[in-house]
C-alpha cells in the first residue's frame, strides 16, 4: 500500500523536474535528444520495425480493455473506496508520465531545428507572397510533368509499402545535406485503427512507447508521402508539429521521384496559401487563379476526404490534442502545425527553390 502511495505521489516531483529541465534546452539537446534518445529509438525501431503490423496499436487496445474490465469488475469497491480508486489512477498516470518522458517526451524541450539550421526569423508578408508564387510555379510544373495536361489531377500509382520505402530513400538523400536528419532502422506502419484516426481528424501519430510511426492508411496517396515523412521525423526526436511538418516536407522534396516532389510542393503550398488567406483574401484569390486545374483537383480531393468523415466528436478530439500540445511546450497548441510556414520561407531564403 505504501509503495502504491509513493508511486502515485511521485507524479508531483516528476512534473516539477520536467518543468525545471524544460528550461535547460542545451542540456536536453546534448544529453537526451542527441545522447540517450537515439539509443532508445534505434533499439525499439530495430526490435519492432520488422513486424508488419502496429504492436503499439495492439498495446493501446489491450490497455483500454483491461481498464474497462477493471472498472466493471471492481465497480462496487470503486464506489465505496473512492480515494483508493483515485490513488490507483494517480499511480497509473505517474508510471505513464515517467515512461512517456523517458522514451520520447523530453524532445519537446530540445533545441529548435531553426537554430540548428541557423535560419533567420521571417515574418515579412511580402516574402511569404513571393515564396508562394515560386511554390505555385514549382507545383504547376511538377503536375504538368507527370500528367502532361494542366487539367488532370495527379494519381500516385504506388502502394503504401512502396511509399514507405521511397520515404526512406528521401531521408537518405536529405541526410547528405543535413547529417543530423539521417534515418536508420525503419519502423513505419499503417495504423490498425486508421478508420478511427480519420474520424478523429488525425493523419498519423507516433507511439512514444514503442517508437512506431503510424500513418493513417485511409489517407489519399496525394498526402501519404509527406505524412509518412512527418511521422518519421518524430522518430528522429523532433516533437514540435511545425518542425516535423518541415522535416516531412524536406524528406519528400529531396526524393528523386516526381510524384513525391509534387506532393511536397503541394503540401507546402497549401500551408502558405492558408496563411496568405488570413492576411489578405484578395491576394489569396488572385494567387488561386494561377494554379493549374489539376492541382486544384488534388486539393479538392483532400477537402472531400476529410469532409466525408466529419462528425460531432471530432472537435472534442482536436481539443484534447490541443491541450496535450500546450501542456508539452507548444503554446500554440494545434495551431503549431501552421507555424511550418515561417520555417519554409526562412529555409528557402538560404536554399532557394
Amino acid at each position: 500500500m505504501s509503495l502504491k502511495n509513493g508511486i502515485a505521489l511521485s507524479i508531483i516531483p516528476q512534473i516539477l523536474l520536467v518543468k525545471g529541465l524544460g528550461n535547460q534546452t542545451q542540456l536536453i539537446e546534448t544529453y537526451y535528444s542527441n545522447g540517450l534518445y537515439p539509443l532508445i529509438s534505434k533499439f525499439f525501431r530495430g526490435l519492432l520495425g520488422w513486424i508488419p503490423f502496429s504492436l503499439g496499436d495492439i498495446l493501446y487496445f489491450i490497455l483500454i480493455v483491461l481498464a474497462i474490465g477493471y472498472c466493471y469488475k471492481n465497480r462496487g469497491n470503486i464506489w465505496t473506496n473512492k480515494l483508493g480508486f483515485l490513488r490507483n489512477i494517480a499511480m497509473v498516470l505517474s508510471i505513464a508520465y515517467f515512461t512517456f518522458h523517458f522514451m520520447w517526451g523530453f524532445n519537446y524541450y530540445r533545441q529548435p531545428i531553426g537554430e540548428k539550421l541557423r535560419l533567420g526569423e521571417t515574418n515579412d508578408y511580402q516574402e511569404l507572397v513571393d515564396f508562394t508564387k515560386a511554390l505555385i510555379a514549382k507545383t504547376n510544373e511538377a503536375q504538368f510533368k507527370i500528367t502532361g495536361d494542366t487539367g488532370i489531377k495527379v494519381q500516385i500509382p504506388y502502394t503504401q509499402e512502396e511509399m514507405f520505402q521511397k520515404s526512406l530513400e528521401g531521408y537518405r538523400l536529405l541526410s547528405r545535406k543535413h547529417d543530423f536528419l539521417d534515418y536508420e532502422k525503419e519502423s513505419v506502419k499503417t495504423s490498425l485503427f486508421s478508420t478511427l484516426l480519420t474520424y478523429m481528424g488525425y493523419a498519423g501519430y507516433l507511439n512514444p512507447f514503442t517508437n512506431e510511426a503510424q500513418v493513417n492508411g485511409r489517407l489519399p496517396n496525394f498526402r501519404f508521402p509527406v505524412v509518412a515523412g512527418h511521422e518519421m521525423g518524430h522518430q528522429l526526436g523532433y516533437s514540435a508539429e511545425d518542425e516535423t511538418n518541415f522535416i516531412g516536407y524536406l524528406a519528400t522534396i529531396n526524393n528523386t521521384d516526381d510524384y513525391f516532389q509534387y506532393t511536397a510542393y503541394a503540401y507546402a503550398l497549401g500551408y502558405c496559401l492558408n496563411d496568405i488567406r488570413r492576411g489578405d483574401k484578395d491576394i489569396f484569390n488572385r494567387l488561386l487563379t494561377e494554379l493549374n486545374e489539376g492541382v486544384k483537383l488534388n486539393f479538392q480531393e483532400m477537402r472531400e476526404f476529410w469532409k466525408s468523415y466529419e462528425n460531432p466528436l471530432e472537435p472534442l478530439f482536436k481539443s484534447m490534442f490541443n491541450s496535450f500540445l500546450k501542456a508539452n511546450n507548444q503554446p500554440k497548441g494545434i495551431q503549431s502545425y501552421n507555424a511550418v510556414v515561417s520555417l519554409l520561407v526562412a529555409y528557402h531564403k538560404a536554399y532557394p527553390l
